[in-house]
Protein backbone atom coordinates (compact mmCIF):
# COMPACT_ATOMS: atom_id res chain seq x y z
CA UNK A 1 0.00 0.00 0.00
CA UNK A 2 3.04 2.47 0.36
CA UNK A 3 4.04 2.16 -3.01
CA UNK A 4 0.76 3.34 -3.88
CA UNK A 5 0.50 5.97 -2.00
CA UNK A 6 3.83 6.94 -3.20
CA UNK A 7 2.42 6.90 -6.59
CA UNK A 8 -0.25 8.91 -6.47
CA UNK A 9 1.97 11.15 -4.05
CA UNK A 10 4.51 11.61 -7.45
CA UNK A 11 1.59 12.01 -9.35
CA UNK A 12 -0.04 14.69 -7.42
CA UNK A 13 3.38 16.36 -7.44
CA UNK A 14 3.97 16.05 -11.16
CA UNK A 15 0.25 17.97 -11.71
CA UNK A 16 1.29 20.57 -9.08
CA UNK A 17 4.73 21.30 -11.05
CA UNK A 18 2.70 21.44 -14.29
CA UNK A 19 0.09 23.52 -12.83
CA UNK A 20 2.83 26.22 -11.75
CA UNK A 21 3.02 28.27 -15.56
CA UNK A 22 -0.46 28.83 -15.66
CA UNK A 23 -1.01 30.48 -11.97
CA UNK A 24 1.03 33.26 -13.63
CA UNK A 25 3.60 33.89 -10.29
CA UNK A 26 0.52 32.81 -8.00
CA UNK A 27 -1.65 35.71 -9.30
CA UNK A 28 -4.61 32.96 -11.05
CA UNK A 29 -6.41 31.96 -7.99
CA UNK A 30 -7.62 28.75 -9.63
CA UNK A 31 -4.85 27.33 -10.87
CA UNK A 32 -2.79 28.83 -8.05
CA UNK A 33 -5.53 26.78 -5.54
CA UNK A 34 -5.20 23.66 -7.73
CA UNK A 35 -1.15 23.81 -7.70
CA UNK A 36 -0.78 24.13 -3.96
CA UNK A 37 -3.77 21.52 -2.85
CA UNK A 38 -1.36 19.19 -5.80
CA UNK A 39 1.85 19.87 -3.95
CA UNK A 40 0.56 19.69 -0.24
CA UNK A 41 -1.56 15.86 -1.40
CA UNK A 42 1.74 15.16 -2.26
CA UNK A 43 3.47 16.47 1.05
CA UNK A 44 0.84 14.79 2.79
CA UNK A 45 0.71 11.28 0.71
CA UNK A 46 4.81 11.38 0.82
CA UNK A 47 4.53 11.34 4.18
CA UNK A 48 2.37 7.96 4.56
CA UNK A 49 4.74 6.41 2.24
CA UNK A 50 7.92 7.00 4.55
CA UNK A 51 5.94 4.95 7.33
CA UNK A 52 7.12 1.93 5.95
CA UNK A 53 9.54 2.88 2.97
CA UNK A 54 13.19 4.07 4.18
CA UNK A 55 12.91 8.08 3.01
CA UNK A 56 15.85 7.67 0.70
CA UNK A 57 14.34 5.29 -1.44
CA UNK A 58 10.84 6.77 -1.56
CA UNK A 59 12.56 10.14 -2.23
CA UNK A 60 14.86 8.88 -5.12
CA UNK A 61 11.75 7.39 -6.37
CA UNK A 62 9.27 10.80 -6.41
CA UNK A 63 12.24 12.87 -7.72
CA UNK A 64 13.61 10.68 -10.36
CA UNK A 65 10.03 9.31 -11.39
CA UNK A 66 8.87 13.19 -11.22
CA UNK A 67 11.85 15.10 -12.84
CA UNK A 68 11.34 12.42 -15.47
CA UNK A 69 7.96 13.18 -15.89
CA UNK A 70 7.69 17.02 -15.85
CA UNK A 71 10.23 16.93 -18.94
CA UNK A 72 8.23 14.74 -20.71
CA UNK A 73 4.83 16.65 -20.24
CA UNK A 74 6.95 19.97 -21.38
CA UNK A 75 7.91 18.71 -24.00
CA UNK A 76 4.32 17.27 -25.13
CA UNK A 77 2.28 20.22 -23.87
CA UNK A 78 4.42 23.06 -23.28
CA UNK A 79 6.57 23.08 -26.28
CA UNK A 80 9.87 22.81 -24.84
CA UNK A 81 13.07 21.38 -26.09
CA UNK A 82 14.57 18.16 -25.69
CA UNK A 83 17.98 17.82 -27.02
CA UNK A 84 20.75 15.18 -26.48
CA UNK A 85 22.31 16.30 -23.11
CA UNK A 86 18.42 16.71 -21.43
CA UNK A 87 18.07 13.09 -22.43
CA UNK A 88 20.82 11.98 -21.06
CA UNK A 89 20.42 13.99 -18.25
CA UNK A 90 17.17 12.10 -16.99
CA UNK A 91 18.89 8.81 -17.90
CA UNK A 92 21.18 9.34 -15.62
CA UNK A 93 18.48 10.35 -13.01
CA UNK A 94 16.44 7.02 -13.72
CA UNK A 95 20.33 5.07 -13.45
CA UNK A 96 20.27 6.72 -9.80
CA UNK A 97 17.05 5.88 -8.48
CA UNK A 98 17.61 2.18 -10.03
CA UNK A 99 20.88 1.84 -7.92
CA UNK A 100 19.28 3.54 -4.95
CA UNK A 101 16.38 0.71 -4.95
CA UNK A 102 18.83 -1.82 -6.06
CA UNK A 103 20.99 -0.94 -3.08
CA UNK A 104 18.64 0.53 -0.27
CA UNK A 105 17.31 -1.93 2.69
CA UNK A 106 13.68 -3.37 1.85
Amino acid sequence: MAYVLLGIAILAEVVATSLIKSTAGFSRLWPTVACLGGYALAFLLLAQAVKEIPVGVAYALWSGLGTAAIVAIGAVFLGESVGFAKLTGIALIIAGVVIVNLAGEH
